[in-house]
C-alpha cells in the first residue's frame, strides 16, 4: 500500500479497539457474541446493559490492578448479564470472546515487533493495562505505557497525548498516532500536530466518521508494515 504520511520517526497506539479487537468497537465485539450465544435480548437491551456496565466500571474499583484480561473481560461480562438477567451465559462468552482476543493481540504483536521505530501506549483502560500486556506478551514492545487510569486523563484529552508525546521526546510531526476512533485518537492527534493513521472498524454507532481527519486509512495493522 502506498503511504499517505511521512515514514514516522516513532508510533503512538491506542490499545482498546486497536490492538485487542483490530478495529472494532468493543460494543460490537460483545453485541456480535451474544448474538452467536442465542442470549435472547434485543440491541437495545445489551446497549443499556453495555453503558451500564462501562459506567460502574469507570465509577468503582471493581477492577483491581492485578487483574489480568480474562479476569476483567469476566468481570464486565458477569455486570453486563446481570443486567439483563442471563447470568448463565457467563461461560460461553467468556471462552468465546477471550479466544477471539487473544487472536487479535498475537497479530498485532507480530506487527509491532517488525516496526523498528520507538513505540508509546496511550489508553483510556481501567488501571491493570501493564498486567493485561504481559498475558499478551506485548509488555516489552513499548518505551512507556501511558494509562488513563493512573494518568488522571481520559481520551480524547489532549493531555494524555501530551504524556505519549513527551515520553517519546520527539516533535508531534514526527509520531504517527494510530487508533480506531475518529473523537478519542484522530482528532486529538491532529490538534497535537501528529500524523494520524486510523484502523478503520465497525463503529458504536452507524453515523458516518468524519475520515478527513485522517492522514491514512487502513482496514489492518499489518498495512504499517
Amino acid at each position: 500500500m502506498e503511504w499517505q504520511i511521512r515514514h514516522p520517526k516513532a508510533w503512538l497506539f491506542d490499545y482498546g479497539g486497536t490492538l485487542d479487537t483490530g478495529g472494532t468497537h468493543w460494543g460490537h465485539v460483545l453485541w456480535q457474541a451474544w448474538q452467536q450465544v442465542g442470549v435472547p435480548v434485543s440491541e437495545n437491551q445489551f446497549r443499556e446493559a453495555y453503558v451500564y456496565t462501562e459506567r460502574r466500571l469507570g465509577a468503582e474499583p471493581i477492577i483491581k490492578p492485578d487483574y489480568t484480561f480474562r479476569q476483567t473481560l469476566s468481570e464486565k461480562l458477569r455486570l453486563e448479564l446481570e443486567y439483563v438477567g442471563y447470568s448463565v451465559y457467563h461461560a460461553p462468552l467468556l471462552d468465546m470472546v477471550y479466544g477471539q482476543t487473544v487472536r487479535h493481540t498475537a497479530h498485532s504483536r507480530e506487527v509491532l515487533r517488525q516496526l523498528p521505530q520507538p513505540k508509546v501506549l496511550v489508553s483510556n483502560f481501567y488501571g491493570n493495562l501493564p498486567t493485561v500486556l504481559r498475558e499478551f506478551q506485548l509488555d516489552t514492545v513499548f518505551q512507556q505505557v501511558v494509562e488513563s487510569a493512573m494518568a488522571g486523563f481520559r481520551k480524547p484529552d489532549v493531555r494524555i497525548f501530551s504524556l505519549g508525546i513527551k515520553a517519546l521526546g520527539l516533535q508531534p510531526q514526527d509520531i504517527a498516532v494510530v487508533g480506531d476512533s475518529i473523537k478519542n485518537d484522530m482528532l486529538p492527534a491532529r490538534q497535537l500536530g501528529c500524523q494520524t493513521v486510523w484502523l478503520r472498524g465497525q463503529q458504536w454507532t452507524d453515523t458516518p466518521a468524519d475520515d478527513t481527519v485522517a492522514d491514512m486509512i487502513i482496514n489492518d495493522l499489518y498495512e504499517l508494515i
